[in-house]
Order: structure tokens, then sequence, then C-alpha cells
């Protein structure tokens, strides 16, 4: 592993500065390549408008048609936070439009991912008009098939990449299809139904929907588009960034949804505070939990409630499963770990791990875990029905995860039996007589696809933090910018006298750090190991809150030892 400095140009950081900036944000902006305040607006007038992307006017007019007549529709949902906060947006806003409007949402072990046939009868029992698939169904060539044998029409909003064949649906939105020349490839799949719903409004003003200037605000459900877009990990682009800037808004402000409050505090933050991390780290996990070990409908049922009681309630329920998802994560990953140590030699170009008694939902978490460490893309396995194994992986930067699979699939036609996701993370099911076979081949196609000079794990830092700048107001104004996958939270790097470490909570290190006569308290999650008396560490700034009081505290990410 080597620490670096991300390079910025001086120009940029003097012109922030002499608009004002404060010096360290100045730095940190033009190492992010942010030449001009406007490209960080957070107003909600500077998002790209809902007629850039391909389909929307039409999924309007599909939905406007569908409420006039007070046809049935059925909203499919995804298992995953940005699936379930989709839904929620679509659910509230057809709602207020005076659709008649229902969700299903699959069950991940019985009917894995998207809109496959098997779901598609499940949901005609409830008789629908139009299916509407969030954050799935590029990919549900069969499924939607299916339902138009049934007599049922097909709406698909996605943001996954789609294959080579697209699903006869009577609509597709979904930016990454070819054609769509909307600017944002990075917008998350509550942002795609969220668009669809700012056109829906506009398609109703047309036709004189309203009877009065009481029309929905759709800007009230920023805060679930927010949630999800943080929780997806999608990169904050601009406008990804106004969009969780004004969700944000919403938490602080106390305007937030029910639900959403009710997870901050089920995880000991204060809604007022919230910030991208309480996002991503607090709220999300606690709504996957549901996904990853029960069913998504208490989560989804958390995001729709207007009652606090149950709001508390179901959020109370989403943290008891996030502790169980934990105990179940630290039991997976000490046999992960186990099984790196047997390893004859070091990972080739890719790893891919199978244990018998592994959970399905909680293998994408080892696999992020497991690429920590090997600095190499990795897939983990679970048993499935049918002598099937259902896969997870994650990807580091140089490899596209999907397009890798891709490659494998048409190498190997039907090796894997169904796949789909991103350059990051990916989804698949092979069986499981075929898993030495796909080891093989994803690691032969991996070691082509990967460049040699991507299999060196590098850390890109923001250099040293200057002494005056280790202050809890400092760590609080970096907190309250939005930060993010794409536009990366600041980490700094600086050389330390190790004074004293402690195990805490049984995974964790507390240390007292020695730098320049002064001493800082600081953290090492997820690590036992020992530190020697000096390192060079990579670490962020964050606000440490006990018994009431807050103070600096510093979170080591990386360690060099000198």
């Amino acid at each position: 592993m080597k620490i670096v400095t991300r390079p910025y140009a001086e120009a940029d950081r003097l012109r922030w500065l002499e608009g004002g900036v404060h010096p360290l944000l100045a730095r940190l902006f033009a190492a992010r390549r942010i030449r001009s305040a406007a490209e960080l607006e957070q107003e909600f007038s500077r998002l790209i408008p809902p007629g850039e992307m391909r389909n929307c006017g039409r999924a309007a007019q599909l939905l406007a048609d569908a409420i006039a007549r007070q046809q049935k529709l059925l909203i499919v949902a995804d298992y995953d936070a940005d699936g379930a906060t989709a839904c929620a947006v679509g659910m509230r806003a057809l709602r207020g439009f005076g659709a008649r409007v229902e969700y299903l949402v699959p069950d991940r072990f019985r009917l894995g991912y998207g809109l496959s046939p098997e779901l598609v009868d499940l949901a005609a029992a409830m008789k629908p008009d139009l299916l509407i698939t969030v954050d799935n169904g590029i990919a549900s060539v069969e499924g939607v098939a299916r339902a138009r044998s049934l007599g049922i029409a097909t709406l698909i909003t996605d943001h996954h990449l789609p294959g080579e064949s697209l699903p006869e649906a009577e609509c597709i939105v979904n930016p990454n299809q070819a054609g769509c020349g909307f600017p944002s490839k990075a917008i998350a799949g509550v942002g795609v139904m969220f668009y669809v719903m700012l056109a829906l409004r506009a398609e109703l003003r047309q036709r004189n929907f309203f009877k009065s200037e009481d029309q929905p605000n759709l800007a009230s459900l920023t805060d679930l588009v927010a949630l999800g877009t943080v929780a997806d990990v999608v990169p904050l682009d601009a406008n990804n960034r106004i969009l969780v800037a004004q969700g944000l808004k919403r938490l602080r402000g106390g305007r937030a949804r029910a639900g959403l409050a009710a997870l901050a505090r089920a995880g000991g933050r204060e809604p007022a505070r919230a910030s991208c991390f309480d996002l991503g780290f607090v709220l999300g996990p606690r709504l996957n939990a549901a996904g990853r070990l029960a069913d998504m409908s208490l989560g989804i049922e958390c995001l729709l409630t207007d009652d606090e009681a149950r709001a508390a309630n179901c959020a109370q329920e989403l943290d008891r499963l996030n502790r169980e998802r934990r105990r179940i994560e630290g039991e997976m990953l000490d046999q992960a770990s186990a099984a790196l140590e047997e390893l004859a030699q070091t990972p080739g170009a890719a790893l891919t791990l199978f244990k018998a008694g592994w959970h399905q939902g909680v293998v994408g978490l080892i696999a992020a875990r497991v690429r920590e460490r090997v600095h190499r893309p990795v897939i983990c396995f679970a048993k499935a029905d049918s002598g099937e194994l259902r896969g997870s992986g994650r990807s580091i930067p140089g490899l596209h995860l999907r397009d890798c699979l891709d490659l494998v699939a048409k190498r190997a036609p039907g090796l894997l039996l169904r796949f789909g996701g991103h350059a990051q993370a990916a989804g698949l099911t092979i069986e499981e007589k075929n898993l030495e076979k796909f080891t093989t081949l994803f690691e032969r196609v991996a070691d082509e696809m990967l460049p040699g000079e991507a299999r060196a794990r590098v850390v890109e830092t923001d250099g040293a933090l200057e002494p005056a700048y280790h202050s809890l107001q400092v760590a609080q104004m970096l907190e309250s910018q939005i930060w993010g996958q794409g536009f990366p939270p600041p980490l700094f790097c600086d050389t330390f006298a190790v004074e004293n470490q402690r195990v805490v909570g049984e995974r964790h290190l507390k240390l007292r750090l020695l730098k320049d006569g002064r001493r800082l308290e600081a953290m090492r999650f997820n690590s036992l190991e020992p530190l020697p008396s000096r390192v060079h560490a990579a670490y962020r700034l964050s606000v440490n809150e006990f018994n009431g009081l807050k103070s600096v505290q510093l979170n080591l990410e990386h360690v060099e030892v000198k």
C-alpha cells in the first residue's frame, strides 16, 4: 500500500480563497477539480430538467392515463435501500396524485433479484393493470414477456447497465440506456423514480388535473432520495449532490419523514445534525438489514408511515435486525479471514470465496471487506435453492465487474444463470457444481482486464493537516459538506508517535497519538493489530460525542509503518 497526496491546481485554490471560502475547503475543492461555485450549487432549481431523461415524458403520459382511468398500479420494488426508498417515493407521490397503487417486493431468498416470471405470477394475483419497476427491470426480459402474456403492461425505471437486449416494456426510463443524453449517468434508482414523478406532475399540470394550488410537494420527498442515493454508493456528481443536500436540509430542519427520523434515533444520531455519514452508515445499514435478513416490506413500511409511534416500532425492529446482521457478518468475516490464511499463495487477479453456511444476504458485505484486505475484485457465494449458488461481488478501480462477468458469460454460455450490476458491484447465480469452473474463468478474465497499475493499492489523501485545523470546529465544518462516492470526503495523512493503544468494543483500537507535542485522540475501527511506536497514517477528522460532550477525533483508515 502506498499513501499519496491528491494533486490540485494552485490557481483553483487561489480562486476559491479569493471567493471567501475557508482555506482548508479551498484546497479540498481544488483537489476535487471543482472550479466554479456553480458546481457546488445546492438549490432545487439547479437540477437537470426531467425532459433530458429519455422516455421520462412518455412514462408521465402512461401514468397520467392510468390515473385518469383509475387503473391499478403495482410498484415492483427491490430489497436494498435504493429500491426501498424508490418504492416509497413512488408510493407517496402516486398516492398524492390520486392513483390506485400498491407495491410488491420479492423475497430475495426464493425469487432472487428483479422482475422474474415467478414474481410476475405473484403480482398477477393482485390484478394490476400496470407494473412499475424501481431500481430493477432493465435485465428482466423474461419477466416482462411473462407480464405481457398475461395482459399486464410494464413501466421500467432503473439505473443499472443494460444487457444486449432490452425487455419489451411499454416504456423504459434508464439514463444508462442507449440514446439517453441525461448528463448524470450516476443517478441512483430512487433518483430515476423521483424524476419520473417530477415529469408526471408536469404532465398532470398540463392536463389541468389539479383543481387548486394545493399540489403535492415533491421536494418533500428529497429526504428519501438522499438516503437511497448515498446508501447505494453512486458517485455524487453535481446533480446527485443537489438531491442529497436538499434531503439533508429536510432532515436537519426537522421536516423529515417519521421513519427516517426514527431510524436516525435508533442509531443514536440526532436528525438535526444529520450528515452523509449518517445516511450511509447509520440509516442505510438499518434499512438494508430488512432486505438482507428478512423482508424489505418492513423497511418500506417504515418509510411510508406518518405515524411516529409506528415509525419508532419499525425502526427498533430494523435496529434489531441490523445487530443480528452485524453478528452474522462478524462470524462470516472470521471464516473468510481463515480462508485467506489457508491460501497456498497470494490471490491472483481476482478472488472467489464460498462457505456452505454463509448467509445470502450478507455475502456482499463480506466481499467488500475482503476486497479491502486483498485489493482485488472479490466474489463471495452462499447456497441457494436447487443446487444453486448466489454470489455478490465487489471490485476495485480498474476493473468493471459487470463487464467482466459479461465476458465470462460469453466465453462459457450457460455458466452464469443470471447476473447484473455496476462497475464496482455485481450479483450472479451459478450452479454449485460449476463453482470451480467459474473461479478459474473469472480469475482468467479479470487477469486480462485488470491493468497492472491498478493492482497496487494506492490511497489518495489530501496531504497533511495543519495543527490549527485539528479542531472540533473544523471537524464540524467538514461534516456539514456533501461528500461521497466520486466526491471523496477529506482524508489527511501525517506521521504520528503512538503514545497509547487499547482494544475497545472487541474489534477496535482506541489510540492516543502525539504530533509536534500535541496529543490527539484517535480510533482504528475493525482492526486489532497493534501499531508500532511510530506510524504514517491516512485519517479522517470526525466529531466524537460521549455523554453529551463533543470532541474532535482522528479515525485512522490506512497505516504505513515508519
